[in-house]
């Protein structure tokens, strides 16, 4: 008998994942990656005009599980007042190719950037950084803050927005000042680019020495939120391929790729932490399946933990407990609400 796979909307996943745990799930999935131990194509993008949306396709076979994200990038959502990114996120057994769990993936696709970015600063940036730089308001906006607030102790964030209101009001939601671009990032240790913009949003000469920037935003090959200046500084990208063929950033700067995070992160070569630093974030198949199988193990904890919280009860009826004997061999054994009293 093969058992339904498990539906989790937005909210269940969130009850599921924590920033804490995944952080270092995101830099063994990059340490994974540029290791050679993940199977990942290029993503395949389906652009649809009008409106001038994209659908994305981003399969893996990991360490951690094998799976495929189906995401939606819609720029003109944020008009419209609903998510400019939506994801679905389907998890298969690699063993036997059994579903395992469909869930929703826009809360993953936003806390795992913000998690790899994390990752990326907890490496990269000064040990002492004080000054945090955010150019954009949205939702990787947010979720960088909160993020980056786990790896260093920020006495300042400065915001920045292309819609001013947009601003003021992140601003007043996270303690921060608003400003220009220009007055936000010189003197940060710290800047994140987060924005839907197809033009440099960053200039170079703004950059304070030893500073580190993570770059999320520009996800295609004719789009920029960095100006050469800034990309002629210590460049790293989560993948080599996937920045050669989607980063506008890198293409139209001809920038050299100093090497992928996930080689830092494994000690393979220098850090450079002392010099001026760029993340070129594009985003892989390999973080989402990471941190859909934490949301996964969260879910369906292995038998012996559910055991243990079963004994709890103060009573089981003889049929919950009859099919709970015949799960607990099983390694697909998994608890199932609906099944008990």
């Amino acid at each position: 008998m093969i058992n339904q796979p498990l539906f989790l909307n937005e909210e269940q996943v969130r009850q599921h994942l924590r920033m804490a745990d995944l952080i270092p799930a995101m830099e063994k999935a990059l340490i994974d990656f540029s290791a050679g131990e993940v199977t990942q194509p290029m993503r395949s993008v389906i652009k649809v005009e009008p409106p001038g949306g994209f659908l994305g396709l981003m399969p893996a076979l990991t360490p951690d599980g094998l799976g495929l994200k189906a995401v939606t990038f819609y720029p003109l959502n944020a008009e419209r007042g609903i998510p400019t990114h939506m994801a679905t996120i389907f998890l298969v057994d690699p063993q036997t190719g059994t579903p395992l769990a469909i869930m929703d993936g826009r809360l993953i696709t936003e806390m795992r950037t913000a998690a790899v970015s994390t990752s990326a600063t907890k490496l990269l940036a000064p040990a002492d950084a004080r000054i945090l730089a955010i150019l954009g308001s949205g939702v990787q906006a947010r979720s960088h803050v909160e993020a980056l607030r786990l790896v260093r102790h920020f006495e300042e964030v400065r915001v920045w927005s292309p819609t001013r209101e947009h601003a003021e009001q992140f601003a007043k939601e996270i303690g921060a000042r608003s400003m220009s671009a220009a007055e936000a990032v010189r003197g940060a240790d710290v800047v994140v680019t987060a924005t839907n913009s197809k033009t440099p949003v960053l200039k170079g000469s703004w950059l304070k020495p030893g500073c580190h920037v993570n770059a999320v935003g520009a996800c295609r090959p004719d789009w920029r939120e960095l100006d050469d200046k800034a990309m002629s500084n210590v460049v790293f990208v989560d993948s080599r391929e996937g920045a050669m063929k989607e980063s506008g950033d890198f293409i139209l700067s001809r920038a050299e790729i100093y090497a992928e995070l996930g080689e830092a992160l494994a000690g393979k070569i220098p850090s450079r932490a002392n010099e001026t630093t760029i993340f070129k974030s594009l985003g892989m198949a390999v973080e989402d399946i990471g941190a859909a199988a934490l949301v996964y193990r969260s879910v369906t904890p292995p038998a012996s933990v559910a055991m243990r919280r079963l004994r709890k009860q103060s009573q089981l009826c003889k049929r919950c407990a009859a099919l709970i004997r015949r799960r607990i061999s099983s390694d697909s054994w998994r608890l199932r609400r609906r099944f008990l009293c």
